[in-house]
């Protein structure tokens, strides 16, 4: 039998199990675990982080506390002392004239405010209260020998210096930085929404802070009047200066109007140009009315000109031509009804003619009469129009040059005014000043005087306690979060489907050492007490095999991980044993021929094993050992080989398996773990299915990657993973393994004389 014939896993029915089983599982394995919602957040998920890391969350919070509550007591209780005063925007005008500094708006008392808490912080402030006090003397402020350190440094700064100016400007910087470390101290709380402010100052020394914010509010008030009052004598100063000036220039002012005046006559300018404006509109209002006139005469004109005489409209209106055109129609009219009775000879007709002929000569005169006196009225309206318009550039003509005149005269005179107006305002304001000066007016009072304090202001033990409670709890949180964030191990059936694409067949509580007798294997709680936690893990795991492909469990089944102590060992056994105390025929082959450890498990003669087979003359039957479980059989590894890999792929390994396969119904090889030996490659090619097994927390994410990509690689065909130490407190969710009635124990006395007993005889390979 060739390595291609045993390369393709079978069944227990004798057929293969092909690409198309292992798809259709994963295709189930989707519709039972969808891939959506992948970034949901689980509060039971985040509790469950919570409960594995607790001593990180509770020895951080404790350290935490310890040392808040220790730097508490070991602080330096320093006590508060503080002054209330009262700052007006303005102080009392105790005489009706205005202050000489300017007072406050609405809208610039925020700046007003500012500047009187940026003046109680001020350094000039500060120092003058310093040295009122002689602070430089207390105790709290006394000058310190500087460390060997500081007077080395100041050895090297003051070379080349003169001594005594060493020593001056030292003592200088002395007090500078004593006075800064004293402005430190000081507190200015304004109260919301009022004009009051509170000045405090901290210090070890209680009567030490009262003193100081009294003295603080007493000189920042006699500050604030002598300012006012230097502002006064300032002001009275330089009022004086200012108003001889402007008393020689208002007299030099009043000189030149004068004297321009005389040479120029001109006695009132503002008269004069008011009568030529007024003449002026007059003229203009007649020049409107003229020239409406006039066109009114052009239009009768020009209408004259263009129709005739029986068009005009003035001729028509005539009452003369009226009456001499109704007289000559009344003739006309008789003289038609006479034609037909008369000739034209007719001497009353020649009558009727004549009359008629002398009322048209009488009406042609009339409209003579009145075209002449239709001109004469434009060529009236003209002249007066032409009158007019010369008679208003005249008036023009003399304001312009009154104006023209007037200007020089109006500078003067304007100049005369301002510089007087200039001089008794500057008078007014000197008087006032001179008045309001020595008046001690103040906008700043004590409201709350000092007082001496009993209680320190700092350090407050119990905030300090409760804020560092509060960091070292929510800094335990932090810090267990970024620990669990930087813990790249499988911890959940989750994990591995997502990060290695593996359906999760079986999930493996975590047994304590403590609960095994005389330190044995985990795997033999599975004959002791078989209706434990963990036998019921592993029979779910041989349930989910007969499952896990169309043919049933895999007849030859590899179990391997990523690397040693993830417990592949214990799940082979404890499969193996699960696998015999269903019925079925099994044979456990002890793959790891580096680090064996079945034979230790059942604690079994390791003499003679695998490697006799492979590199020597023993048979199947001389390397076969029987159990102390029924229907399970064992080969251990044998002496360890200086080759292990050369003897896996050998074709004795192929013929032995096809030679078990023959005889039992399932195969299962403990294998090395994958990464660094290609042991579990060889073995994966030789039968038809892998477990891959993960340690929960243990199995780091990229290291299971890894293997799992060389074991694809390789052409192994894994079909599933055991997620094995999995404890549901440290975990993950949703998992509990809380059997009522079943506890982890391991049965009768008897059950353990029967484990350590020889009076079982396993059966042996013919």
């Amino acid at each position: 039998m060739n390595h291609e014939e045993h390369s393709q896993p079978i069944s227990n029915s004798g057929s293969f199990i092909t690409e198309r089983d292992l798809s259709s599982f994963a295709l189930s394995h989707e519709r039972i675990h969808p891939q959506g919602d992948e970034d949901e957040i689980h509060l039971s998920e985040l509790w469950h982080i919570l409960v594995r890391r607790k001593w990180t969350i509770f020895v951080f919070f404790l350290v935490v506390t310890i040392i808040g509550m220790t730097a508490s007591f070991l602080m330096t209780p320093i006590y508060r002392s503080g002054v209330t005063l009262l700052i007006d925007p303005e102080g009392q005008n105790i005489t009706d004239y205005h202050d000489v500094l300017p007072t406050e708006s609405a809208a610039s008392r925020d700046d007003f405010y500012q500047t009187q808490y940026g003046l109680l912080k001020s350094y000039s402030l500060t120092k003058r209260v310093f040295q009122e006090l002689e602070l430089a003397d207390h105790p709290l402020f006394a000058k310190k020998e500087p460390s060997f350190i500081g007077k080395l440094k100041g050895f090297i700064k003051n070379l080349g210096k003169a001594e005594d100016a060493d020593e001056e400007e030292d003592e200088d910087l002395a007090i500078e930085k004593l006075i800064t470390e004293f402005q430190e101290g000081f507190t200015i709380a304004p109260v919301k929404n009022s004009r009051l402010v509170g000045v405090y100052y901290d210090s070890p020394d209680p009567k030490l802070s009262t003193q100081v914010v009294s003295a603080l509010s007493q000189a920042f008030i006699n500050t604030n009047l002598e300012r006012r009052y230097e502002a006064s004598a300032y002001a009275r100063d330089f009022l004086k200066d200012r108003l001889l000036q402007i008393k020689a220039r208002l007299e030099e002012a009043e000189e030149k109007l004068v004297e321009y005046g005389n040479s120029h006559e001109i006695i009132d300018v503002g008269e004069n140009q008011s009568q030529a404006a007024n003449e002026l509109q007059k003229i203009t209002l007649s020049l409107a009315l003229a020239r409406e006139s006039r066109a009114r005469t052009e239009a009768t004109y020009q209408q004259m000109l263009k129709t005739s005489d029986k068009g005009l409209s003035r001729i028509l209106q005539d009452p003369m031509i009226r009456d001499l055109q109704e007289s000559l129609a009344k003739i006309e009219n008789e003289y038609a009804e006479n034609l037909n009775i008369y000739k034209p000879d007719y001497p009353k007709m020649v009558q009727l003619r004549k009359q008629a002929d002398k009322l048209k000569e009488q009406i042609q005169e009339s409209v003579q009469d009145i075209k002449s006196a239709i001109t004469a009225d434009r060529e009236e309206a003209i002249v007066l129009e032409q009158t007019l318009e010369e008679k208003s550039q005249e008036i023009k003509a003399e304001i312009k040059d009154l104006a023209r005149r007037n200007i020089q005269y109006q500078v003067l005179k304007r100049e005369a005014d301002t510089s007087r107006q200039l001089y008794e305002g500057l008078l007014q304001r000197y008087k006032e000043v001179g008045v309001s000066g020595g008046i001690g007016s103040n906008n700043i009072s004590v409201v709350d005087p000092p007082k001496i304090p009993i209680d320190p202001y700092k350090p407050k033990i119990t905030l300090n306690t409760l804020l560092a409670m509060f960091l070292g709890l929510f800094g335990g949180l932090g810090l267990a979060f970024l620990f669990e964030h930087l813990d790249d191990t499988l911890k959940r059936s989750e994990d591995i489907e997502k990060t290695l694409g593996l359906h999760t067949l079986g999930i493996i509580p975590l047994i304590s050492t403590k609960e095994l007798p005389d330190e044995q294997s985990p795997a033999l709680i599975n004959v002791l007490d078989k209706r434990s936690a963990l036998a019921e893990a592993y029979r779910s795991l041989r349930t989910a095999l007969q499952f896990a492909t169309s043919t049933g469990a895999p007849k030859k089944l590899q179990i391997t991980s990523t690397s040693q102590g993830e417990g592949k060992s214990t799940s082979a056994v404890s499969l193996a044993i699960q696998f015999a105390q269903a019925g079925q025929k099994t044979l456990i082959i002890d793959g790891d021929l580096r680090n064996p450890s079945l034979h230790r498990i059942f604690e079994m003669d390791n003499s003679v094993g695998l490697t006799n087979y492979l590199a020597g003359n023993a048979s199947p039957a001389e390397i076969s050992q029987g159990t102390i479980v029924p229907n399970l059989f064992m080969i251990s590894s044998g002496p360890l080989p200086p080759d292990p890999a050369e003897l896996l792929g050998s074709a004795k390994m192929i013929s032995l398996l096809s030679i078990a396969q023959e005889k039992f119904d399932h195969i299962i090889i403990d294998s090395p773990p994958v990464l660094g030996l290609a042991d579990a490659l060889i073995i994966g090619n030789l039968v038809e299915a892998t477990l891959f097994v993960v340690a929960a927390g243990q199995t780091r994410k990229a290291f299971a990657q890894g293997a799992l990509k060389r074991l694809k690689a390789g052409k192994s065909k894994v079909i599933g993973g055991i997620l094995d130490k999995f404890d549901s407190k440290y975990h993950g969710y949703g998992y509990s393994y809380d059997y009522s009635g079943y506890h982890y124990s391991y049965g009768t006395d008897e059950a353990y004389d029967y484990l350590s007993s020889d009076h079982h005889k396993p059966e042996e390979i013919k």
